[in-house]
């Protein structure tokens, strides 16, 4: 009975010993096989060579960012552009006058006309400069402002306070805008 209850849980013919396999038996059928790729050729290895101390990269100059620029900027570039809007009232009145004969020469008022129009456009020019942060544009827009801080105190000089204040009020709120930190490093060269 031990040996029954031992051999109990093996299955059929499990503990019997089997013959030795014929060699016919033995082979397996000869499955298909896919042919083998060719070697491909490898590349000789390069030699070495010295190796050269790596050189710094020139510095990038920092690009503002259309969201981050300073507020400074765009007060001065609004400034100028209301500046270049005046500039060409002006030059319209000149026009007027040039046309009704009031003007003590036409061709001096056709000249004039021509060159407040050609300075507008330049003023405005700058205005967009210094809202994208143009390094360039500072000394134009300085020199404007000096200009027509010069031209603000000949119009309060020639009893005409309605257009020299606002003349005044326009270079000082530019150059406020133009002098704070965060707009002299947005518009400060990089080192070279």
């Amino acid at each position: 009975m031990a040996a029954r209850a031992k051999g109990a849980g093996r299955p059929k013919g499990a503990g019997q010993a089997k013959a030795p396999a014929t060699p016919a038996q033995r082979t397996k059928p000869a499955t298909p096989t896919k042919p083998a790729k060719p070697a491909t050729p490898t590349k000789p290895a390069k030699p070495a060579t010295s190796a050269k101390p790596a050189t710094p990269a020139p510095p990038v100059p920092p690009v503002a960012p259309e969201d981050s620029r300073p507020a400074g900027l765009l007060v001065a570039a609004s400034a100028q552009v209301i500046e270049a809007a005046g500039l060409c009232v002006a030059a319209a009145f000149g026009a007027v006058s040039t046309a009704e004969g009031k003007s003590s020469q036409v061709t001096s008022g056709v000249g004039l006309t021509v060159l407040a129009v050609v300075v507008a456009a330049g003023v405005a020019l700058a205005a967009v400069a210094v809202a994208r942060a143009r390094p360039w544009s500072r000394t134009p827009t300085v020199m404007t402002q000096l200009f027509v801080i010069i031209a603000g105190i000949v119009l309060l000089d020639g009893q005409r306070p309605e257009w020299g204040v606002p003349a005044l009020a326009l270079a000082a709120a530019c150059l406020a805008g133009l002098f704070t930190p965060a707009s002299l490093r947005a518009l400060n060269r990089p080192p070279r």
